[in-house]
């Protein structure tokens, strides 16, 4: 079981790094296909109701976390290439204020990957309520779920 690292680099940004037991091309996969991402999206025990989900350079995302509320997320594809995504997201507590992602899939020795996320927030503010919020067991989580995921596609 891998373990996720949260580094904040400068004032709005912070890298997220882990390392998963599956070939780069398979957790792309999980991330850019809507029937993989919505098994591993979210706390455990929640439910992920996709609005749109069109996983391409200039595609876009819309979806809903249920558990006990809902909690909707949305934003636009800049770039999805073999190893590399670009998006921004929002927050529905937090219209206005998009956060912009780049997700970087490295393939390791023995079929194995390497995932490098740089989250830059909107403001400083934003970020450091981001970190203030407890992210980091939530990004966690998410990736337990997604070691499931990639674990069942493997048999």
């Amino acid at each position: 079981m891998s373990e996720t690292t949260h580094e904040r680099v400068g004032e709005q940004s912070i890298v997220h790094r882990r390392e998963f037991d599956a070939p780069a091309f398979a957790v792309q996969r999980a991330h850019t296909t809507a029937e993989l991402f919505s098994q591993w999206m979210g706390p455990r025990g929640s439910s992920l109701r996709i609005q749109r989900f069109d996983a391409r350079t200039g595609g876009s995302f819309d979806y809903v976390v249920e558990l006990g509320g809902e909690w909707r997320f949305w934003g636009s594809y800049h770039e999805v290439v073999a190893g590399r995504i670009v998006h921004t997201w929002e927050f529905q507590e937090q219209p206005g204020q998009p956060t912009l992602e780049v997700l970087e899939f490295r393939e390791l020795p023995g079929g194995r990957c390497a995932l490098e996320i740089t989250s830059t927030y909107a403001s400083r503010a934003a970020c450091d309520a981001m970190v203030a919020s407890g992210l980091d067991g939530g990004m966690d989580e998410d990736f337990e779920r997604l070691d499931e995921v990639l674990a069942s596609l493997a048999h």
